[in-house]
């Protein structure tokens, strides 16, 4: 079976984590009302995505948050990859995502590899660092499609990373972003391509709606891209979901085509995970 359903939940983040976990809850039921294989949420759908946010509403496994993301899982039959959320263990606090399969158990958990600290001069300033840990391991995970790869945002901006989840057998990458209003329109739509076209694989990625009345602004523009690089399906910046049939034998086949993998010079260069 390499065909999947995959639904997009593009949604306006508030100020009560509660509020933001139930209203999840209620719009992937609605999703699911279209008989979707595999629900995605975007970084950080339970806080604003603000430094000083991530230790305030931090959780560790196994508590509110991830009880209610798995439950709502298994009760939808669904895979769930669940965005990100602040996780805290120990004195550390990490962005990370969960993923649950149709029984609600967790099957794969990446923490964010490469922290956002920018600086665009009168532009956008940011320092996740400032309160987050980073992880320190590539995400692959099994699922009856086949193999998934998953990473957060600004990983997603290091093509090294990309490559590694591909040499692990990965078919898809799905990214959980929150660019803002300066890199989204730059960069999001000519990344996912790019990524998608340099490794013959769909590259997803699921970001909050947009919102005018918060100090970090998202760019919206969740979407999906084909591994040739066509976008088959974006929204706009608002508050929506969309669905969308991919195929992952679709990526055997453009890989026959353009073996551009086949065709690596191992002789010359290789990439290795540490």
């Amino acid at each position: 079976m390499s065909k999947i359903k995959v639904g997009l939940i593009q949604m306006k983040v508030k100020d009560k984590k509660e509020d933001n976990l139930h209203k999840a809850a209620r719009l992937i039921d609605n999703i699911c009302k279209e008989d979707v294989d595999m629900v995605i949420l975007p970084e950080m759908f339970s806080c604003h995505y603000n430094t000083k946010n991530f230790p305030i509403y931090a959780e560790e496994e196994g508590n509110y948050s991830y009880k209610l993301l798995s439950e709502i899982s298994k009760r939808n039959n669904i895979y769930l990859i669940a965005g990100s959320i602040p996780e805290k263990e120990g004195s550390n606090i990490y962005n990370t995502s969960y993923v649950f399969n149709r029984q609600g158990e967790k099957i794969a958990k990446h923490r964010k590899i490469h922290l956002f600290d920018i600086d665009i001069k009168n532009k956008q300033r940011f320092r996740e660092s400032d309160t987050l840990s980073a992880g320190d391991k590539v995400t692959v995970f099994d699922s009856e499609f086949g193999k998934i790869g998953l990473c957060i945002c600004y990983d997603f901006r290091f093509p090294e990373l990309a490559r590694l989840m591909v040499d692990k057998g990965a078919k898809a990458i799905i990214v959980p972003a929150s660019f803002n209003m300066t890199t989204g329109p730059a960069h999001w739509d000519i990344m996912f391509r790019s990524r998608a076209i340099d490794n013959q694989v769909y590259t997803i990625g699921c970001s909050p709606a947009r919102d005018y009345d918060y100090s970090y602004i998202s760019y919206g523009h969740s979407l999906i891209v084909s591994p040739y690089g066509d976008i088959l399906c974006e929204l706009d910046e608002k508050e929506n979901f969309i669905t969308y049939d991919i195929d992952l034998d679709y990526v055997d086949e453009i890989r026959e085509q353009l073996p551009l993998l086949k065709h690596r010079r191992s002789d010359l260069y290789e990439l290795l995970e540490k």
